[in-house]
This record gives structure tokens, C-alpha cells and sequence, in this order.
């Protein structure tokens, strides 16, 4: 079973950027597609971008598409989550969560395993 942790929230003026971290023990990260999620007060988690075990395939959010970019260092046991020009409805705590399927799902039942999450909060 894998263990995940999340790192590198904060806050941050619109426009600015963090990278978020989703580090994984217990067992390699390598054989694991990870997602990205998000949760804004008062909203349902929704998805935000996935990557495949390799890094050979990923899938974004329409609305991060053009801003974030989803990169995994499988020897560092880590995946990253670079998120450039952030606006205030980005402000959410994001998870990271991982599945041993193939194919980058979009959907939370699909992810097995979850992290505790990190906040962001983006200032107008």
C-alpha cells in the first residue's frame, strides 16, 4: 500500500505560481497514475490533472490546461503539480491520488489511494 503527501501550498497573489509536491512511501511510486484533485469551499472535489506511470501520458482540466503542467520524478518517489498564473478560484485544498490501473481516469472512484491534501489560497 502506498502512502501520499502533499507539499508546497500556500498563499499567493493572483498571477503568481507554486509547485505542489505528492511524495509517496511505502511503495514505489512508479507503478501508481497519479491524480490531481481540488476541493473549494463549498464545492465537490473535482479532478485537475492526471499523469501515467511513464509520464508518457496525461490529462488536464480544461480550465488548468493552458497553466499548470503535471511532471513525475519516479526516482525521487515524486510527482509535481507546476501551477503558473493562479487565479482566485484556484483557491482549494488539493490532493494528490493514486490508482495501479492503467489509463489516467478522471474520476475520484477511480484512485485507490489518497493524500491529506495541501492548501492553496490565491489573493485577488
Amino acid at each position: 500500500q502506498v502512502q501520499l503527501v502533499e507539499s508546497g501550498g500556500g498563499l499567493v497573489q493572483a498571477g503568481g505560481s507554486l509547485r505542489l509536491s505528492c511524495t509517496a512511501s511505502g511503495r514505489t511510486l512508479s507503478f501508481y497514475t497519479i491524480g490531481w484533485f481540488r476541493q473549494a469551499p463549498g464545492k465537490e472535489r473535482e479532478f485537475v490533472v492526471g499523469i501515467s506511470w511513464s509520464g508518457g501520458s496525461t490529462n488536464y482540466a480544461e480550465l488548468v490546461k493552458a497553466r499548470f503542467t503535471i511532471s513525475r520524478d519516479n526516482a525521487k518517489n515524486t510527482v509535481y503539480l507546476e501551477m503558473n498564473n493562479l487565479k482566485p478560484e484556484d483557491t482549494a485544498v488539493y490532493y494528490c491520488a493514486a490508482r495501479l490501473k492503467a489509463g489516467v481516469a478522471d474520476g475520484e472512484i477511480e484512485y485507490n489511494y489518497w493524500g491529506q491534501g495541501t492548501q492553496v489560497t490565491v489573493s485577488s
